[in-house]
């Protein structure tokens, strides 16, 4: 990769809501060629969404969000692919990566209660035939999220103690 797309990565990284003719301005490049560069790096996949940061700690969404391990056995000729793929298809999977440690994959997923995300790991994740073991951990608070530290209104509203 080379060192324009990835100052257009730096910069996108921090706000993606701005445009190639703001970027070019701001790497004293040619919109275009900031233009061609975007384009190339989403075609390569480089690029895979662009998004917004929410932090809905203090809104009632109704949702909950966990942290799951997954240990695997992987399969013959797929390694950890397949598995993965089959866990990735589940619309409550927001996140699925491949880790180094005790555990195989850590997952993150979204439901609609507790019940609803142990239900899923239980009837879903669970029975496959190479899962091993897992592990849940429920997200309660988010402090910082991609990088981008959450400030919370309680945070805001409580007095010191300390003298």
């Amino acid at each position: 990769m080379e060192k324009l797309e990835k100052d257009i990565l730096a910069i996108l990284g921090e706000d993606c809501r701005y445009s190639a003719e703001k970027i070019a301005v701001m790497l004293g490049r040619e919109e275009k060629e900031v233009s061609d560069a975007i384009r190339a790096m989403e075609a390569r996949g480089v690029i895979v969404r662009y998004t917004a940061i929410a932090n809905l700690d203090g809104e009632d969404d109704g949702t909950v969000e966990a942290f799951i391990e997954v240990k695997v056995t992987p399969q013959k000729g797929f390694g950890f692919d397949r598995v993965a793929e089959e866990i990735a298809q589940h619309k409550e999977v927001k996140s699925l990566y491949l880790m180094s440690g005790a555990y195989d994959f850590a997952v993150i997923i979204e439901g609609k209660s507790l019940k609803s995300i142990s239900r899923f790991v239980s009837e879903r994740i669970s029975t496959f035939d190479c899962v091993l073991s897992t592990a849940t951990h429920f997200i309660l608070k988010k402090y910082k999220i991609e990088g981008a530290a959450t400030k919370n209104a309680d945070e805001e509203r409580r007095l010191s103690v300390q003298p």
